[in-house]
């Protein structure tokens, strides 16, 4: 005998086919599919407006373990912070070089006083290491077809003009701080000797990108659709989540960052674990940005599986995935704004088993419409002048925040010979922009 099963829709399966998106939200010129499968290979796909014309997407089986590829990007990370941000200069004998700061690279953020040979040798090992990373390791498997795919790729990425590049996949990789082969980024001459401009040998130098990490937010509503979240408010709503105990002699401008967000907005303020989950418990927070100046850890785990990487305000107290999806509520997204979150925290030594991207996957299921953050540890100096140049120009509300992300990775390469900016990436987000409130 026939039953009528309940049922209960918990999504929204139709209204985000059948809204307009929001005016800055446009198909990326090209998007990466990188699907791993059962820690056996990793089929990879590619389309867009960037690629070739082809009847079918372009794709194929990479005969690579995903495992491999992402303990390649915690040595890529990793090289960054051991060759940068803890970089000591040192004698025949291993003693520190007189009139040298201690770490110049981490306590310096204008790096053009620096040696410049010393400098350019750095670079180019990082490029040359990022550059294995996407051809030795993920398209290093010496097929035809992937030969042919790796120079498709090649092709849309050395191009001159900035492309808008989507990654989907759930393998966190640091694109941003990959880069192309030396001789398809520069000409053969340059300022800088053979090889031209290092800088421009890196992804986030040439793109905007961002990576899904598996997850993809809501759709962005325009203001003003019937069926929209809440209209935004005539002052944008900003929180500063932070750790109070960080840089208390006020070396950086993280107060300077501080009141850039208290201009010409309702600015809230936490410093403690419970103060942000009784926000999120509440529902319906109206944010339009949310930042965080704090630490990020990695706490171990009772049954031996991956470390879980937490964030610590004032409190000390653990805010981790599990805490974030608890508050997340079958219906409505706790974030209305669908705010961009930014983690200005950063986290070393990054495990390839352990993600970060776990936590910002959270925030972007509880509604937040993307994620910024660091893939390496962060010295306190360069986050804070990075935090205040990119608070600065979103709260503009003119451009979008993969503009933005672009921008200063080139404006730090170019007039402060400092590649951190590309450190710095989205987890979804390419398209928010802050909106206000119209007459």
């Amino acid at each position: 005998m026939a039953r009528e099963l309940l049922s209960q829709v918990v999504q929204d399966p139709s209204r985000g086919f059948t809204r307009r998106p929001a005016p800055t939200v446009r198909h990326p010129d090209l998007v990466l599919a990188l699907d791993a499968h059962a820690d056996d290979h990793i089929r990879a796909r590619m389309y867009g407006p960037a690629a070739p014309p082809s009847t079918t997407e372009h794709a194929l089986r990479l005969n690579v373990k995903p495992a491999a590829v992402t303990a390649a990007a915690a040595h890529l990370r990793a090289l960054w912070k051991r060759e940068l941000v803890d970089f000591q200069p040192v004698d025949e004998h291993g003693i520190p070089v007189g009139g040298r700061p201690h770490f110049p690279y981490a306590t310096c953020p204008d790096l053009t006083a620096e040696p410049r040979q010393e400098l350019r040798g750095i670079l180019d090992e990082l490029a040359r290491q990022g550059s294995h990373l996407l051809y030795g390791e993920l398209l290093g498997d010496g097929g035809r077809g992937t030969r042919r795919f790796g120079e498709i790729l090649t092709d849309a990425l050395s191009r001159e003009e900035p492309l808008r590049i989507r990654v989907d996949s759930d393998l966190f990789l640091p694109w941003p701080m990959l880069a192309l082969p030396e001789d398809t980024a520069n000409g053969p001459d340059g300022p800088d000797g053979p090889g031209g401009d290092p800088f421009r040998r890196f992804l986030g130098y040439r793109h905007q990108i961002e990576q899904t990490g598996g997850h993809h937010p809501r759709f962005p509503v325009p203001a003003g659709d019937e069926h929209d979240a809440p209209l935004p408010p005539s002052s944008p709503v900003v929180s500063l989540n932070h750790d109070k105990g960080i840089d208390p002699q006020g070396v950086t401008r993280a107060a300077e960052v501080e009141s850039a967000l208290a201009t010409g907005t309702v600015r809230v303020e936490r410093a403690l674990r419970d103060e942000l989950l009784r926000a999120l418990r509440s529902g319906g927070l109206d944010e339009q940005l949310m930042y965080f100046w704090c630490h990020g850890h990695f706490r171990p785990v009772a049954d031996d599986s991956a470390p879980l990487f937490v964030l610590r305000l004032s409190d000390g107290k653990d805010i981790d995935v599990p805490a974030v999806l608890a508050e997340r509520g079958p219906a409505e997204p706790l974030l209305a704004q669908r705010p961009l979150v930014f983690l200005n925290a950063g986290y070393a030594g990054l495990p390839a088993t352990a993600e970060p991207a776990r936590l910002g996957g959270a925030l972007i299921e509880a509604g937040a419409g993307g994620v910024l953050g660091p893939q390496i540890e962060m010295p306190q100096l360069f986050a804070a002048e990075y935090a205040h140049a990119y608070v600065t120009r979103y709260l503009g509300g003119r451009e979008t925040a993969g503009e933005i992300v672009h921008g200063l990775a080139r404006h730090f390469a170019d007039a402060w010979s400092n590649p951190l900016g590309f450190a710095y990436a989205l987890q979804c987000g390419m398209d928010n922009r802050l909106e206000r409130a119209t007459a």
